[in-house]
């Protein structure tokens, strides 16, 4: 796990100065080294910067960037079957220097090109200048686990693992991209393949950039494509006969994820996903496996003790630590500083303390993120499956005078609801249904914070919608509602919250974060089961649970699925109260122009007055402004 960043400048304005100051933005990221390749060419400079976290061999012998034949590569990531092609490029006349996965990918693109892709299990940004075919060549791994970010504008190409890396490139124009601060409030990240910035990008998962250093014309290809799989027919397979075909194929991804020159840990949080990873790979270990949880003394509804009943069990050496609201806190204002664009996910404050918890005895740690994306784990999917398609049988006048009685009675109006918990986000929901039953609604519905009517109000100047994968028309989304929501949320909420939320988090920490989850053979084998053996009978990730029943008691994991709960309601109401006043007032508004000031201003009070739904707008907000505090 490392830090990689550089650029080509056609203006010939950069210098290896500047090549390692942006390097060393990222510090944390790799703390164990530094490399630097520069080069001045007559119509161009190049510049290669990596940060370097020790994994596999320790030696100064792997350090990046590294070079062969012509090829030179920075990296972040893991090849995890970088043993089996090193011994298949050995066979075919490869010599090899070191025992790094680094050399393997310049051997494998040297020897197959485009094709060795397709032979790398493992999680990457890879960055490669090629100076036989006088090309850049970038590329990221198929889910999306490492993240790469690239601006390209006015001469200059640059590159990173984070956006700080790039902002202080003195040809970068920091320039806010107003569409994409919409597409945050929305979702509470921003989605790729965009970022914050004008003319700064995301690389999405899957695919690979080509820059033509004397074309100086980029071409951006797909090389993988999850909704592939999805569009497969589903497999003629008994419930019985999947969960034995599916454990096999867990039990080698996740055997992969261990590989490594130093120690490595699980964070085990008590549910069935973490469970499922620990469980398979103790049961192969002679050794006990490290695990790690974090737990609140001042949250009822912890897993923290439940991780501790399942980590006795399984015989693994368990770690957990009770934090107090103080240190949790402590975290938010250092969210911007690793994040870097607006992100508002509250379960980055936890993972952050896991991470540094995991660092103090390991190196590596596993994060059972996907399950749910996989396997159809989340409380959304319930709303699918149940009241779907009820909402869409209505027939169409009667849902078309429901609409227009609730357009003209507003859900304040109504005496005893008005009072409810979360009865006004509701029935506007509600209202958006029986106008449009589509899954592509429901989805919407489900997973924005500011529905498009609302970004509307809050923004002082016209929004545009971007193009992301939350409006995508690969996959058929009524024939199979359940897939598409999986889909969708592989490609969307897992890539731009999730593992953004876990990279930096761990690397916050100097650890290097491992998904065993989202080994590309996973999905590709789940996506063909068919959605009823998921969700079998109303049982979410049925599937999941039956493997793990087979190693600890469905006893001790049967019960409601709670988590780290972050009180975001309480802390805004009180803890953060003079944070919220103080970067949502009228002058720190008026700073960027961006809002309708009296429509923020609306939110805060209605929030205030009880309509508790209101916090997850404000938090969003909050988030925005303190990322713009400390970026501009």
């Amino acid at each position: 796990m490392c830090g990689i960043t550089g650029f080509v400048d056609f203006n010939c304005d950069s210098s290896a100065d500047l090549l390692q100051a942006m390097t060393r933005t990222m510090q944390h990221r790799g703390p164990d080294g530094e490399g630097l390749f520069f080069r001045q060419h007559d119509s161009f400079q190049i510049g290669l910067g990596h940060r370097r976290l020790s994994i596999i061999d320790l030696s100064t012998n792997a350090d990046q960037p590294m070079s062969y034949d012509g090829l030179h590569v920075v990296f972040n990531g893991e090849i995890y079957n970088y043993a089996e092609l090193r011994n298949e490029l050995i066979l075919l006349g490869h010599q090899f220097k070191t025992h790094s996965d680094t050399e393997v990918i310049l051997h494998s693109w040297k020897e197959w090109g485009n094709a060795s892709i397709h032979r790398w299990i493992g999680m990457f940004a890879i960055v490669l200048y090629d100076e036989q075919t006088n090309e850049i060549i970038v590329i990221r791994d198929r889910a999306g686990v490492k993240p790469l970010y690239y601006y390209h504008s006015d001469g200059l190409f640059a590159f990173a693992s984070e956006l700080k890396a790039i902002v202080l490139h003195t040809g970068f124009k920091k320039e806010i991209n107003k569409n994409s601060v919409a597409s945050f409030l929305q979702y509470g990240y921003v989605s790729a393949p965009h970022s914050i910035y004008n003319n700064t990008f995301k690389l999405a998962p899957g695919y690979l950039l080509k820059l033509n250093l004397s074309t100086r014309k980029v071409c951006i290809e797909q090389y993988w494509n999850v909704y592939d799989y999805y569009n497969k027919p589903k497999l003629n397979i008994s419930l019985e006969d999947a969960i034995t075909a599916t454990e096999p194929i867990l039990q080698k991804a996740f055997k992969y994820r261990m590989v490594a020159d130093v120690p490595v840990g699980i964070f085990l949080s008590g549910g069935y996903d973490s469970t499922c990873v620990t469980a398979l790979l103790q049961k192969e270990s002679t050794e006990k496996l490290k695990t790690f949880t974090i737990g609140t003394i001042e949250n009822k509804l912890d897993e923290a003790p439940f991780a501790k009943q399942i980590a006795t069990h399984l015989n693994t050496d368990h770690t957990e630590y009770y934090c107090t609201a103080k240190e949790a806190l402590e975290i938010i204002p250092v969210l911007q500083h690793y994040y870097d664009e607006p992100f508002a996910d509250s379960s980055a404050i936890p993972t952050m303390l896991v991470s540094r918890l995991a660092r103090e005895t390991v190196t590596v740690a596993l994060s059972a993120d996907a399950g749910d994306e996989v396997f159809a784990g989340y409380n959304r999917y319930d709303y699918i499956a149940r009241y779907g398609k009820k909402i869409a049988s209505i027939p169409r006048p009667i849902r078309r005078l429901t609409v227009s009685a609730m357009k003209t009675i507003s859900s304040e109006k109504l005496p005893v609801l008005n009072k409810m918990q979360n009865f006004h986000s509701r029935y506007n929901k509600l209202r958006n249904l029986l106008n449009n039953p589509s899954t592509t609604e429901l989805m919407n519905n489900l997973t924005q914070a500011f529905t498009s009517s609302e970004i509307g109000q809050l923004f002082s100047q016209p929004i545009l919608p971007l193009s992301t994968q939350h409006r995508v028309m690969e996959i058929d989304s009524e024939s199979d509602p359940l897939a598409y929501m999986m889909a969708i949320d592989y490609e969307t909420y897992l890539v731009d919250d999730i593992l953004q939320k876990v990279d930096r988090a761990t690397m916050a920490a100097s650890l290097e974060g491992r998904e065993p989850f989202l080994d590309h053979h996973i999905i590709e084998w789940a996506a063909q089961l068919p959605s009823e053996l998921k969700y079998y009978k109303g049982d979410k990730k049925h599937i999941i649970k039956q493997i793990v029943h087979r190693y600890v008691p469905q006893q001790i994991m049967d019960r409601p699925k709670m988590g780290f709960g972050i009180p975001v309601e309480k802390w805004l109401r009180n803890d953060l109260r003079e944070v919220v006043e103080d970067y949502l007032s009228e002058q720190k508004l008026r700073k960027h122009g961006l809002f309708n000031i009296a429509e923020v201003r609306k939110i805060l009070t209605q929030f205030y007055n009880g309509r508790t739904e209101k916090h997850l707008q404000i938090w969003y907000l909050l988030m925005f402004q303190m990322w713009y505090e400390m970026w501009f």
